[in-house]
């Protein structure tokens, strides 16, 4: 039980969502829910005092296959579904091959079915962040700027719309998928970095979260319909910043700095990667966010340390950025750049007059960037003050303690 860990039951979720909501329908998503977190809670009662199967996935599905028959035979509203499982019974006993044949083009597809364009986008990420990334609702509010109690609004509203209409995954159009790829790789980026700067209080980085995004964007990339500039970009930004993944932790898990880590240990292999796919991705007139993003992450694995960085040009790329998708992150960060690139007082005179918008308040961001920034500036007084409401704010223990070692007095 022990070897299979939180990471194997987060993805199974997404994974037997997908699966048989593709044999049942989105609109009974609520349905499978149900089942497969019975199956979940089945496993997680009998593996411990029995053994892990085989193929506990196998398991799983036959779990809440059968869990499924049996609440349609209970109800004679759902009498039409219990004849389509009886009829599909046999598939529940199907060997390993049958899940691993077919997962990869549910997940896709039940991505883009949440992807519904009757949906505003933010309802959108909710469902597909907690249906198929297994994400709590504290950890979707935390990485999407929202209220715990907005994120059950509109989870609510999207699971509602999804009951109303009545289609096959197989019958998206490519049409269809075409207008909603922008949410879908909305989404994979938003996976990603969940992984590589996690909100969750047991680690500042999840692995596991930035190979599921990986590996989902490469189906995107090879994919006729989402093969596209944009998704190439995306692919090239979360390989880049997978390159220095090895370095940013240290013996003990703790977060590291930029200025700390050991460049030796950036993955080479994966820098090459992203360089390829960034190339890729500059073929035609097409540049979205993804591009000024991936420019950044590549001037950062380019610089043989950080003084050599070319801090102009990602000043530049974040100028770049704010145009293409205005936010008061992205004048955060350019901020800091600017302030690597011509001083402290240069950053804080970019910041002169902003306020935090009302979906940042609350958030360690804010007052860590002017809390560092002060502090380099001399500005004693304000770099405590924002310093403290930083630190008072950080989502886990592994941020507090970066955020405590990066702004206290030099």
């Amino acid at each position: 039980m022990h070897d299979l860990g939180e990471h194997f039951f987060r993805r199974a979720y997404g994974r037997l969502v997908a699966l048989l909501s593709r044999r049942q329908g989105v609109h009974q998503l609520e349905a499978v829910e149900d089942a497969v977190q019975f199956a979940l809670a089945a496993a997680v009662e009998t593996w411990p005092t029995s053994s892990v199967p085989d193929n506990p996935e196998a398991w799983l599905f036959r779990v809440a296959h059968n869990h499924l028959v049996d609440e349609a035979r209970r109800s004679t509203r759902h009498e039409r579904l219990a004849v389509r499982y009886g009829a599909e019974a046999a598939m529940a006993d199907a060997p390993p091959a049958f899940l691993e044949g077919e997962v990869r083009d549910d997940l896709l597809r039940m991505l883009f079915a949440c992807c519904d364009d009757a949906l505003p986008v933010e309802s959108q990420l909710v469902l597909a962040l907690k249906v198929l990334s297994g994400f709590d609702v504290r950890e979707i509010a935390e990485r999407l700027f929202m209220s715990e109690a907005n994120v059950y609004k509109r989870l609510g509203r999207a699971r509602q719309r999804l009951r109303e209409v009545e289609f096959e995954l197989a019958d998206l159009t490519p049409a269809e998928l075409a207008s909603r790829l922008p949410a879908v790789q909305t989404i994979l980026y938003v996976l990603f970095t969940e992984g590589y700067l996690s909100s969750h209080a047991d680690g500042a980085i999840r692995r596991e979260l930035c190979d599921d995004a990986i590996r989902l964007t490469h189906e995107l990339a090879e994919h006729p319909v989402s093969a596209a500039p944009e998704t190439f970009a995306l692919l090239a930004l979360m390989h880049l910043h997978a390159a220095r993944l090895p370095a940013r932790q240290d013996g003990s898990g703790g977060l590291l700095l930029l200025e700390e880590q050991d460049r030796s240990r950036w993955n080479q292999r994966e820098i090459e990667t992203g360089l390829v796919w960034l190339a890729r991705s500059a073929e035609g007139a097409t540049f979205s966010r993804y591009h000024a993003e991936a420019g950044i992450a590549a001037e950062h694995c380019l610089a043989p340390t950080l003084a050599e960085t070319r801090w102009e040009r990602i000043v530049a790329c974040y100028s770049l950025l704010d145009q293409l998708a205005p936010s008061a992150l992205h004048s955060l960060n350019r901020a800091v750049a600017l302030a690597e690139w011509q001083g402290p007082l240069a950053g804080l005179a970019l910041l002169d007059g902003l306020s935090p918008p009302s979906w940042l308040i609350g958030s360690y961001l804010w007052d860590a960037v002017l809390a560092d920034l002060h502090l380099r500036a001399g500005h004693g007084a304000l770099a405590e003050q924002h310093r403290a409401a930083a630190i008072a704010s950080a989502p886990s223990a592994a941020v507090r303690a970066a955020l405590e070692r990066r702004l206290r007095s030099r």
